[in-house]
């Protein structure tokens, strides 16, 4: 039986020219929060060392976070450097028993999709015995495994920003699911994780995506995910719906359309399927209809069609685009 360790160290260079040294130490979880990161007076770095090792663990096929790991950089990078993200990741793994890593490990590496387990390159030039992310290229490399980024399907919907009118856009909502090996004992809402948002908003897309799953059947404990939005300030629950169509289409559970998902709508029931109206109606679905392009398809509240011109269909129609009014999800 192999014994956990209860710390783990590595190091990475600033761009200062300093080494500084990542530590991550490992203890019961009890309540806490799977991963918890210390930088004083730095509140931006903690947070952004959280998400990068919540994502970097997105394409481990088994999930346990019975224990809480907590990690430190001393001394601090300097704001806005992302060099020390490999460093972060590796000391998470070593800390885990998930990689066994040679004496005076030291990594320089960041990454924009560490949710599919990719590095993509890094700002400290080439020297002796630095793990250099990009070179590195994917995580599972370290121990001889095929890119996991293939094991991750992703899929994006769009929904009304705010609440229509000639100033509003449309905004994507993007899921990335990856398959777990066994179904967990964890919350399904432990599963799932939307970096960037308010701890509120986080909470609504975990009790979103727990519920819509639920109709599912068999849809539970079967993935990790990560939500991402386009812009993370945006008004109501109306992107529920366009949430929802992403992790279907993500997981296999709808048929691509040629163009986009639009949608607007949320449920007080996502567990049965249904979806609810929202407020706004009539500008979101003018916003809708200037934003439509070929090949969209185009999904509201059937609540919605009575107080709706058959005007706004023919619009549509004229793009390219197509439109269902629905009040359960699964008949699009």
């Amino acid at each position: 039986m192999n014994v956990l360790p209860t710390s783990a160290a590595c190091r990475t260079t600033l761009a200062s020219g300093v080494v500084a040294t990542v530590t991550a130490t490992r203890r019961a979880r009890g309540g806490r929060a799977d991963v918890k990161c210390g930088a004083a007076g730095q509140p931006a770095l903690a947070e952004r060392m959280q998400q990068v090792v919540r994502l970097a663990r997105h394409t481990e096929t088994r999930l346990d976070s019975r224990d809480q790991v907590v990690l430190s950089i001393d001394p601090l990078p300097a704001p806005g450097e992302r060099d020390w993200e490999l460093a972060a990741v590796l000391a998470d793994r070593m800390v885990r028993g998930l990689w066994q890593a040679p004496a005076g490990a030291h990594a320089n590496g960041w990454s924009m999709q560490w949710e599919r387990g990719r590095i993509d390159g890094h700002d400290l030039a080439p020297a002796p015995g630095v793990l250099l992310g990009g070179e590195l290229a994917w995580l599972g490399r370290l121990q001889g495994q095929p890119d996991a980024g293939a094991s991750v399907s992703a899929a994006r919907a769009w929904f009304p920003l705010h609440s229509g009118g000639i100033n509003d856009s449309l905004c994507w909502v993007e899921v990335s699911v990856h398959p777990l090996a066994a179904p967990g004992e964890q919350d399904e809402e432990d599963t799932i994780a939307a970096p960037g948002l308010d701890l509120a908003r986080q909470q609504a897309v975990r009790l979103t995506l727990a519920g819509a799953r639920h109709f599912d059947g068999r849809a539970i404990g079967r993935w990790r995910t990560v939500v991402r939005f386009g812009q993370t300030q945006f008004q109501g629950n109306s992107f529920e719906l366009a949430l929802v169509m992403a992790d279907r289409l993500a997981r296999g559970r709808e048929w691509l359309p040629r163009g986009r998902i639009i949608a607007s709508g949320c449920s007080g029931a996502w567990h049965a399927g249904r979806v609810d109206t929202v407020e706004g109606g009539a500008p979101k679905c003018a916003l809708i209809a200037r934003e439509a392009v070929h090949g969209d398809r185009v999904l509201l509240p059937l609540a919605w069609a009575a107080s709706l011109e058959s005007a706004f269909e023919a619009s549509l129609r004229a793009r390219g685009a197509s439109l269902a009014w629905i009040d359960r999800i699964g008949m699009i």
